[in-house]
């Protein structure tokens, strides 16, 4: 049964449950509110609470636990001998598990019949062929051990489905008729959504760091399979990327020095053009600037941020670039060979980032107390002093924050650089050199026929995780330094 189904079930039996219980409740009260201990939607409540909670926990722990299962299965069925030396048994299971959606694909679309696809003796080339005639992500050819564990793999998720709906309705039903027992005046029926309620805020509040937890384990995981393939010292320290689908590991080289320095090189010119700008804008519009002027000038400057990264791409394309050419070109200076470089990617990204900056700062600095200006205005400073020496000083610890938020986003940022800088993998001081960053290189990794089980693919995973622990590190740095200064002057 599909998942979706077994949802609105779930969902059609809490609901039923609910105007089930308001009306056992009155019954037994004989339409008298005042003899029951708590309002009739609260026993409603009580028996949609004790259908759907119990219910959707099994639904999402089944879900979890079953991939495990399955996996654990289907390992057991592929032979050392069907490992290659460059690959693992978790690169293998990957290839099983796409040729299993793919075999899925090939069904749903007509191009195999379900026996066939169930045929454990069936032929692998005509097998391979169809499934890529379906649209499915699998190797050239798949082999006969992969083909008889992905048949496997389907039947066993097949079965577990069946199972799981059969146990979750029926935990349904069970809660319902459990709920019900309680449909009396006397059951403190309050009490008992109000303490689910609570638990569900607490839950709620969790799924942010369940969420940040299962993003570094499917990172972590990844990348310690491609360090089994790609020895890390080459990975840290190498200063060439080549990366090549010729085979599994083949020669390439994924250095990811000339990367990172990318990633550095455009953030810098960015954090150039963004922080003064975006500092100075805010201490206009905070300190300087008449209501009037702040009200247009902030709503305005603010549209920067809703302009999509796409655009900013295709500006530092078709106008930045072709700019700086006619500045730097060879009718110029003569030091721009093209109008893709760092220069080009790093004032673009600098303007998109300028209301992170300035509208940060604007807020941060209007919360710093007007007694402090009037203190130092009372001591004899202009205006210009009490700035510098009061205002920015005690809102420091903001502002590092809106600009290392800003730095966190120009890391982050794609689609800018791979219009605005090029594709070029180079450790150069050139701003007028076309560069290429980590997360341009993470999304040309996972896109194309590439094989998914080959260290070029899974490379996108460690440098996915490189990324995540360079940002985790400017955090902690930030923090500290807010700590720092929030004693100084709190």
């Amino acid at each position: 049964m599909p998942l979706l189904w077994v949802f609105l079930i779930v969902l059609t039996i809490a609901i039923g449950g609910y105007f089930a219980g308001r009306m056992r409740v009155l019954q037994h009260a004989g339409g008298d509110r005042r003899k029951m201990h708590s309002l009739p939607n609260y026993y409603g409540g009580n028996v949609a609470i004790k259908a759907a909670v119990p219910a959707f926990f099994l639904l999402v722990a089944w879900l979890l636990i079953q991939p495990w299962i399955v996996n654990s299965s289907v390992s057991n069925l592929i032979p050392d001998s069907a490992i290659a030396e460059s690959s693992s048994r978790g690169l293998v299971l990957s290839e099983v598990r796409r040729a299993a959606n793919g075999l899925d694909m090939a069904v749903a679309q007509g191009a195999l019949s379900e026996d066939d696809a169930r045929q454990p003796d069936a032929d692998v080339t005509d097998i391979s062929a169809k499934l890529q005639a379906s649209g499915a992500i699998v190797t050239s050819q798949i082999t006969p051990p992969v083909l008889q564990a992905a048949q496997r793999y389907r039947d066993l998720n097949t079965q577990g489905s069946t199972w799981m709906a059969i146990a979750v309705i029926s935990l349904a039903v069970a809660g319902a008729l459990w709920g019900l027992r309680g449909a009396v005046p006397d059951y403190r029926a309050r009490n008992v959504v109000e303490t689910a309620v609570r638990y569900l805020l607490i839950g709620a509040a969790s799924i942010a760091i369940l969420t940040t937890l299962g993003i570094v384990l499917s990172l972590v995981f990844n990348t310690i399979e491609f360090f089994r393939l790609y020895p890390a010292a080459d990975f840290f320290f190498g200063t060439n990327w080549a990366p090549s689908f010729s085979g599994r590991g083949g020669s390439s080289d994924l250095g990811v020095l000339p990367l990172l320095w990318g990633t550095f090189y455009i953030s810098i010119v960015a954090l150039a053009v963004a922080i003064p700008i975006g500092l100075f804008a805010a201490i206009y519009l905070s300190e300087y600037a008449t209501p009037r002027i702040r009200s247009i000038a902030k709503p305005l400057l603010e549209v920067l941020a809703g302009i999509p990264t796409i655009v900013y791409g295709l500006f530092a394309l078709l106008t930045v670039g072709p700019l700086l050419v006619s500045v730097f070109g060879r009718d110029g200076l003569g030091i721009m060979q093209a109008g893709t470089a760092v220069v080009t990617a790093g004032l673009v990204m600098g303007i998109m980032l300028i209301p992170f900056v300035s509208s940060l700062s604007d807020d941060i600095i209007n919360a710093v107390p007007q007694a402090m200006r009037d203190g130092s205005y009372g001591l004899g400073a202009t205006k210009s002093e009490t700035i510098r020496q009061v205002v920015l000083p005690a809102a420091l610890p903001g502002i590092v924050g809106a600009i290392l938020l800003a730095a966190s986003r120009a890391i982050g940022e794609t689609m800018i650089v791979v219009l605005g800088a090029g594709a070029a993998a180079r450790l150069s001081l050139n701003p007028f050199d076309a560069m290429t960053t980590v997360t341009a290189k993470i999304v040309s990794q996972l896109t194309g026929d590439a094989d998914f089980a080959s260290p070029e693919a899974l490379v996108a995973f460690a440098l996915g995780m490189t990324l995540f622990v360079i940002t985790l590190g400017l955090n902690i740095f930030a923090l500290y330094i807010v700590r720092k200064y929030r004693e100084q002057y709190d």
